[in-house]
């Protein structure tokens, strides 16, 4: 896996879990503070975003096998983005009353019992998104490591073929050599027996000749 998309992606996952708390902190907050609040958050969205773009650039220059498994993650990183901007959109469009303000700034905003029933559904979405998000990337690492493996396995296995072929190549190149050379023996064997051949006919006919001149002699 990409070192790059890695520091990325950690960047990417602590922006996110802040926004998440700001998004919660934002929705107990009225008037200029809440506002500043908002104005904090979507300047963490323009930076999660640019992070996007940068691990969606990384992503594309890799092997196709890993940018599948990245591009994958980048969509799950994107939807959260989108719900992360979809909340931020419902806080600035509700204000809370002075009275659930007095009330929460009293208790300090610590006391999560006297937060109202919407209130504490939306605190408890922020961290099951969180809690999502983190086995979300746990998922995609186990994923990655298992397609390094498989692609490290890939290669040996390569490997071990090209040096069987290579192998294999030199076997049959000796083996051309030695069919040659017997071939040659062969050639040179043959052209020995019909020389022999010739000699042993040329010398069968001297004797054949000598034979009759003796007997022509012997009868005469």
């Amino acid at each position: 896996m990409s070192e790059t998309f890695e520091g990325y992606e950690r960047q990417y996952c602590e922006i996110s879990a802040t926004l998440s708390k700001k998004c919660t902190s934002a929705s107990l907050l009225d008037g200029e503070q809440k506002k500043q609040k908002i104005s904090e958050v979507k300047a963490g969205i323009d930076e999660a975003e640019a992070l996007i773009r940068k691990m969606d650039m990384e992503a594309r220059s890799l092997p196709p096998n890993v940018k599948a498994v990245l591009l994958a993650k980048l969509r799950e990183y994107k939807s959260d983005l989108n719900n992360l901007k979809s909340e931020v959109k419902r806080i600035a469009s509700t204000n809370l009353n002075q009275a659930a303000r007095d009330e929460l700034l009293e208790a300090g905003m610590t006391d999560v019992s006297a937060v109202s029933a919407d209130q504490r559904g939306r605190l408890l979405m922020s961290t099951e998104r969180l809690n999502k998000s983190s086995d979300r990337v746990r998922d995609s690492r186990r994923t990655m490591l298992e397609t390094e493996e498989l692609g490290v396995s890939l290669l040996q296995d390569l490997h071990q073929q090209r040096q069987s072929l290579l192998n294999a190549h030199g076997n049959l190149h000796g083996v051309d050599e030695n069919i040659s050379k017997s071939k040659k023996i062969m050639t040179n064997i043959s052209r020995r027996m019909s020389r022999n051949k010739y000699i042993i006919g040329f010398m069968v006919a001297i004797l054949v000749i000598a034979i009759i001149l003796i007997l022509y002699f012997k009868l005469k």
